[in-house]
């Protein structure tokens, strides 16, 4: 993988992932405070990795692409 696209994969994820993050531990951050950190830990994890994989960058890719110009075969 070139660095360009590294680049645009690390953007990409991390457009997902801080705003899924912020958003979690409003929602559910008092609820979960009474757990040790590593249960906190693995029950964000657990949640938000599927989310991110399977519907939060396939959203942001979805976007790219229909902002982006369409490059025509020739």
């Amino acid at each position: 993988m070139k660095t360009k696209a590294k680049l645009m994969a690390s953007l990409k994820i991390w457009v997902v992932i801080y705003p899924s993050i912020t958003l979690f531990l409003y929602l559910f951050g008092e609820a979960l405070s009474g757990l040790p950190l590593y249960q906190r830990t693995l029950l964000l994890t657990v949640s938000l990795v599927p989310w991110i994989v399977f519907v939060g960058v396939p959203f942001v890719d979805l976007i790219i692409g229909l902002i982006s110009p369409k490059n025509e075969k020739r």
